[in-house]
């Protein structure tokens, strides 16, 4: 069993930024990657950001990627969001995710997930 709380959503103005936490606990941190899905109302799920069991490798979708920031943190066992310039079309429920094993190659699909937070809602207004 894993466990994810999220933190750090909220509402902000177009251009802006927010940081985004989750912190882990139950397995070893090391042995599995994480990563960021967002659902928008009416959408369907969309992993935007993944990061590998010891941070070394990064992925992230078309949409975020040179304004979003994946990491982790092995000494916190949690993984964070860096996102910036951020867009109305960013407005969306933020879940953190846990995918076994830890050595992953591309995005976290979302029908691959094994554990999820609970989820923040993070508002972008223009």
């Amino acid at each position: 069993q894993v466990q994810l709380v999220e933190s750090g959503g909220g509402l902000v103005q177009a251009g802006g930024s927010l940081r985004l936490s989750c912190a882990a606990s139950g397995r070893p941190f090391h042995s599995y990657a994480m990563g960021w899905v967002r659902q928008a109302p009416g959408k369907e799920r969309e992993s935007i950001a993944t990061i590998n069991w010891n941070g070394g490798s990064t992925y992230y979708a078309d949409s975020v990627k040179g304004r979003f920031i994946v990491s982790r943190d092995h000494a916190k066992n949690a993984v964070y969001l860096q996102m910036n310039n951020l867009k109305p079309e960013d407005t969306a429920v933020y879940y953190c995710a846990v995918d076994f094993p830890g050595n992953i190659l591309r995005l976290i699909m979302p029908e691959e997930v094994d554990y999820w937070g609970q989820g923040t809602q993070v508002t972008v207004s223009s």
